[in-house]
């Protein structure tokens, strides 16, 4: 018997009932329902919301201790099966909170995980968020970040078409589901020399930046699914070896 997949959705929603929440949970629910139309168990759909979490999230920047609430949201993703990572737009970009909570991971903590990103704006001119920021972030992050993203501006809730991509990018995350995706690793120590992807870089001792930055590398990671990477290119002849018999 296998053990239930879950999808952990992340939302910086600001508001209780934020258009950046309802657009995350939308994804989630679409991808679930794909997987049990499919005839698979219903995945785990994992909300973290954070907003109720935002006070913590600033307290483990700064002191480097992670709060119990902050910890589970983390071990959340840590040990999902796939991601949605939803933001709403400020200044082109993520919401300050969005980041300082990814900005907790170690580099390569989410290596191979599936993702989808989603973003919410007050208009379709910013729809280029999902590969101007969301995207860089997520490769930084090494996770498995799906072509499809969904942008959804302000009029787009009243046309049906939204609805369309929300399940078009669901049944993309059920179909690495389905098809027991590549398996992101358990996030290792930090560098010996407190030194990464993490740090400040705004002029702080390196004892500072080494304790912004490790905060997802000091902590012990929960164990995650063993899915481990296929090699794509495995069956491909060594071209030395082709070049070899047609020379005879």
């Amino acid at each position: 018997m296998t053990d239930r997949r879950s999808i952990a959705v992340v939302t910086a929603g600001l508001s209780e009932d934020a258009s950046t929440t309802r657009l995350a949970r939308a994804i989630g629910q679409a991808a679930g329902d794909v997987v049990v139309r499919g005839g698979g168990e219903e995945p785990e759909v994992r909300l973290v919301n954070l907003r109720d979490i935002a006070h913590g999230i600033t307290d483990a920047m700064l002191t480097g201790m992670v709060p119990e609430p902050v910890q589970a949201a983390m071990d959340a993703v840590l040990t999902a099966d796939a991601l949605v990572a939803a933001t709403s737009t400020y200044k082109a970009s993520y919401s300050g909170l969005f980041k300082e909570f990814f900005d907790l991971f170690d580099e390569g903590a989410l290596e191979n995980l599936p993702t989808v990103v989603a973003a919410t704006g007050g208009s379709p001119r910013h729809s280029l968020v999902l590969d101007t920021a969301l995207r860089p972030l997520f490769s930084h992050l090494k996770a498995l970040t799906l072509p499809i993203g969904v942008y959804a501006a302000t009029e787009d809730w009243a046309d049906a078409s939204l609805q369309a991509r929300i399940e078009r990018a669901g049944a993309a995350l059920a179909g690495m589901l389905g098809a027991g995706a590549p398996g992101h690793d358990a996030a290792g120590p930090g560098p010996a020399d407190g030194t990464g992807s993490g740090a400040t870089g705004d002029g702080g001792s390196a004892a500072d930046d080494a304790s912004t930055e490790s905060v997802g590398a000091r902590r012990n990671a929960p164990s995650r699914p063993d899915r481990s990477a296929r090699d794509e290119f495995a069956a491909v002849p060594n071209f030395e070896d082709l070049l070899a018999a047609v020379r005879g």
